[in-house]
């Protein structure tokens, strides 16, 4: 397959898909990008008029695949689809509300995105699909507990999507890419320890989808951060005063 020069990015409009898509325009990509404003979809093409494509998609919708197979046709194809869409809070009085919009966004319009992805990527005989997951899904986190679940189901959702590609012989390349806290509206305050910038973080992620790793933290901190969480045993970690 030729060098791709074509991706789709799901959740461009603000924080780090909107910085990604900067980067990816830079290089003289041809990209699609997928959000719920459109307004800020429209700023964001006459910026690059020409080479941006865009499309009004809400992943929780049923017809969020049906607009994401139009946009790829605007596009001129999808060599590279990375879901960058996700919401999360902490949560520690568990509002109801709260932890079922995390698990529409996180889970639901995360498998309807990656799955539509992948038929097609099958059809077309390879691609790489890559996702923007977080350390989160490390361990169950106290305060954020919907958030942290889904970020584990994402990991282990694309680990099968990668056995199963090998099961059907299908050269898709999967990266499932875990930051650590990162100054976006996801968070909401400048209260979390090592926090990034969204324009830090885009750099590491095009460069690691550039890599085709499989799967990456981000970044150095936050990898010996996750390090030590996973030696943590459970009678210990449920004692921990984790603020998310």
């Amino acid at each position: 397959m030729v060098s791709a020069k074509r991706i789709i990015i799901i959740g461009a409009t603000s924080g780090i898909g909107y910085e990604i898509t900067l980067l990816y325009c830079k290089l003289g990509w041809r990209i699609g990008i997928a959000g719920r404003r459109t307004e800020l979809l429209e700023k964001i093409r006459s910026e690059a008029p020409g080479r941006i494509e865009t499309a009004q998609l809400d992943v929780t919708s049923p017809d969020a695949p049906k607009k994401m197979t139009e946009l790829i046709d605007k596009v001129g194809g999808m060599d590279i689809f990375l879901l960058s869409s996700g919401i999360g809070s902490q949560n520690r009085m568990l509002d109801p509300e709260i932890e079922l919009a995390t698990v529409q966004t996180n889970t639901v319009g995360f498998t309807r995105m990656v799955t539509t992805a992948y038929d097609y990527f099958k059809k077309q005989g390879g691609g790489q699909l890559a996702v923007i997951s977080s350390i989160a899904g490390t361990k169950g986190l106290g305060a954020a507990p919907s958030y942290s679940a889904t970020k584990r189901y994402q990991n282990t959702y694309i680990e099968a999507l990668d056995q199963l590609a090998h099961m059907e012989k299908l050269p898709i390349v999967f990266t499932d890419i875990r930051p650590g806290f990162v100054k976006t509206d996801l968070l909401k305050n400048d209260t979390y320890p090592m926090l990034m910038s969204p324009e830090y973080v885009a750099r590491k992620i095009v460069k690691a989808i550039g890599r085709k790793k499989r799967h990456t933290v981000i970044d150095w901190k936050y990898t010996l951060l996750v390090f030590f969480w996973e030696l943590i045993p459970g009678f210990i970690w449920r004692r921990l005063p984790i603020h998310s």
